[in-house]
Formats: C-alpha cells, structure tokens, sequence
C-alpha cells in the first residue's frame, strides 16, 4: 500500500491516479476538500483500483499517527510514502512576514514531513520486523534558488526538508527503506492561484530554459520511478523536475 499526503489536488492527486494505475493499493490524505477527494476515490474505483481517502492535516500529530493506522486498516502493509503536502504560504519579503505564518509552513512542510518520515519508518524498517519500503519527499527547486522576493520563508521550509532526505536516506539504508525526494519548479497546478497570484506561471515561464510549465504527471511519472524496483539502488537522490531551471 502506498499512502500519499496532500493527494486530492495538484501533483498529489496525479502520483495518487498513476499509482493505482500502476497497480498499488493508494490511500492519500486531504485537508478541505472532502467532495474532491472522495470523487478522486471513486474514480479510481469505477477505473478498478483501490483508493482510500482520510482526512487529516500533517501539523497535526495525532491526525498523522490515525491516517496511518486508518490506510493499514484498509489498504494493508505499507510500502511506499509520499511526503507532498505543502503549503507555501502567502507571497511576500521576509521584512513583511510574521511568527504565525512561519509557524504553518514550518509545521506542515518540516514537522508534518518528519513525522510522516517517522510513521513510515516505524512500519516499513525491517529493524521493527516490516518488509522495507520507500520514501519519496517532495521538496521544491525554491530550496536551492531561494525565492527572493516572493518565499523566502518557503524556501527554506523545503531545504529543511532536502536535509531530511539524504540523512534519512543513510540512516534507514540498511533497513530496506530508500528514501529520496523530487524537486519540482515552475508546474501547471493550482498552487500559483490559491497563493493569491493566477498570473505568477506565465510571468517565469520566459526564465525556463525549456521555455514552458511542467504538468502534475510528469512530476508524478518521477516519483513513480523513484518508488520503483527500477530505482531499487537509489537512495539519498533529489532529482529535479524544473526544464532546466
């Protein structure tokens, strides 16, 4: 079983469709939108694969520990995670940010992704009597270019959690987990709206040495890969999905 955080929208609802159709049992967490990710999982169903959708918020420590237990539940063993949820907070300069914004994205990119790390761990080590399994994180190209101007704060949230994946990666290697992370850049979803800027996409977009926006599905494709036998002597990598950028 695989369980994505984050999964009803964007590039967490595209790992979740890819997944099962490649065959993997998927349970994937939402925070609000309870109609889009019940019909994500009912068309998965009507498609023949199996979904499984739960609420639960990744700050939130306890709704970590019971989606876990929830998705086991259903779904059976889990092999794989994938940390998506994130949020990038509202677009401003770091001279206009604040404690309570700051705390949010910490605790959902940072503190969500690591206890995330840390249930998939518990249940996946062979060092706890589980089969193995791998982690994927998504962090974001804003860690290595900084976003100026914008995110600052972000940013650094996903360098946080680029530091997560390799020593994650080396500490649970001889436990059967590989853990990696895929960083996406400028990619055609809804996050660039929901920031309070539509407009934001087209305005890089001329910056990208490949010239257009990355989809959600070839984001998606990535991880599969990295969840994959074909990636089994990877680990530790963080592959970028940004044309270029």
């Amino acid at each position: 079983m695989l369980l994505v955080t984050g999964g009803s929208r964007g590039i967490g609802a595209a790992v979740v469709r890819l997944a099962a159709g490649a065959g993997y049992p998927v349970a994937f967490t939402y925070v609000q939108d309870a109609a889009a990710a019940e019909s994500l999982a009912t068309d998965i169903g009507a498609g023949g694969g199996r979904a499984f959708a739960v609420r639960a918020d990744v700050a939130v420590e306890d709704d970590i520990v019971r989606a876990f237990d929830a998705a086991e539940a259903e779904l059976g063993p889990l092999a794989g995670l994938v940390n998506n949820a994130g949020i990038t907070g509202p677009l401003r300069r770091v001279e206009a940010v604040d404690a309570a914004m700051l705390e949010r994205v910490f605790a959902v990119n940072v503190i969500g992704t690591l206890l995330c790390a840390r249930e998939a761990v518990r249940r996946m080590s062979t060092a706890h009597g589980g089969a193995g399994g791998a982690i994927v994180n998504v962090s974001s190209v804003a860690a290595r270019l900084g976003g100026p101007g914008d995110y600052v704060h972000y940013a650094a949230s996903k360098g946080a959690v680029d530091s997560l994946t390799v020593g994650l990666a080396r500490e649970v290697a001889s436990e059967g987990i590989r853990v990696n992370a895929v960083s996406p850049g400028l990619i055609e979803t809804e996050i660039h709206a929901a920031t309070g800027d539509p407009g934001r996409l087209a305005r890089m977009v001329p910056g990208v040495p490949m010239r257009r926006a990355g989809t959600a599905e070839e984001v998606a494709q990535t991880i599969l890969w990295l969840l994959s036998p074909a990636a089994s002597y990877v680990t530790g990598a963080n592959l970028d999905v940004s044309g270029g950028r």
